[in-house]
């Protein structure tokens, strides 16, 4: 796993999205968290196909936080099965990167 990660959620309510992001920020899981309101995802679920206005969170993250932040997400998140997947991040600003590490590592 890369050493840095963006990871990718979603979460219906405004108020559980901020609880979230500000919870994994407040962990040291995550050093930032953006919420995207006006997602709409269609997917399928107990054998039918949903839509549902979301928010995306997207959260940067290192690789070594990963398995903590899955944990904690899926104890905070009211979903039954939260989406939670991870996207290597290749390359930055070195001044963004530097403070990513630090924001995470403490």
């Amino acid at each position: 796993m890369s050493d840095r990660l963006v990871a990718l959620s979603t979460v219906a309510g405004a108020e559980d999205a901020e609880r979230i992001a500000r919870e994994l920020v407040e962990r040291r899981l995550a050093a930032c968290v953006n919420v995207v309101p006006g997602v709409v995802s269609i997917y399928r679920w107990q054998g039918k196909v949903e839509r549902e206005e979301e928010r995306l969170l997207v959260i940067k993250t290192r690789g070594e936080r990963f398995p903590a932040l899955r944990e904690a997400l899926a104890a905070i998140h009211p979903y039954d099965v939260p989406e939670l997947i991870a996207i290597p991040i290749e390359d930055g600003s070195p001044a963004y990167l530097q403070w990513l590490d630090e924001a995470v590592d403490g």
